[in-house]
């Protein structure tokens, strides 16, 4: 069971990477597979599910690549604006991870993400990322007045807003982002 599983993600993977979600349809899954598409359901429940997980899988790794590239020596506003710079480098490497941008497709990624993921999706980096922060207000890099969880939660609140890049506008999305996060790190590192 678990090779066929496997057998339609990769499938998948490499439709949505070659040919893009929209232009991906669950027959054309089930055709590479050479399996039929009731097949296709008895493992996934939609093609926007099966590209939720795939789509999750690769950025989990595109996070974990930045994370060991970092150069922790730098600042801590220089090293969020080098984590910042290669997660959108990766992203737009990627074709599965650059759909998250193309507007047919990122409302329906966004909502099921939200409907099914939720916070959970960016757990994996959270405990890294945790002792980064601890280890920053240990130096007195990072204001030690505001416990190291509700940074987290601030981090967490500036990665939310890419839920909310449509209603920003594309145009003005990449600089708000920057801007908004270099305003909260200077916040953040003013140490009192």
């Amino acid at each position: 069971m678990e090779d066929k599983k496997k057998l339609i993600y990769d499938a998948a993977k490499d439709l949505f990477s070659s040919k893009g979600f929209k232009d991906t349809n669950i027959s054309d899954i089930a055709k590479k597979t050479g399996m039929a598409v009731g097949t296709f359901y008895n493992y996934y429940g939609s093609k926007e599910k099966l590209f939720m997980d795939i789509f999750l899988e690769e950025n989990a790794k595109l996070k974990k690549s930045c994370l060991q590239s970092l150069d922790m020596s730098q600042s801590p506003l220089t090293v969020v604006q080098q984590m910042m710079a290669l997660n959108t480098e990766g992203i737009m490497a990627n074709p599965i991870l650059k759909e998250w941008y193309n507007k047919g497709v990122s409302a329906k990624i966004e909502q099921l993400f939200r409907e099914e993921k939720g916070m959970q999706a960016a757990d994996f980096m959270y405990d890294s990322f945790l002792e980064i922060v601890r280890q920053w207000q240990a130096e007195g890099r990072m204001r030690s007045d505001i416990d190291s969880k509700m940074i987290m939660m601030i981090f967490a609140a500036i990665t939310s807003v890419d839920t909310h890049k449509e209603e920003i506008g594309l145009d003005y999305f990449p600089q708000l982002l920057e801007c908004m996060t270099e305003l909260i790190m200077k916040g953040l590192t003013d140490c009192p």
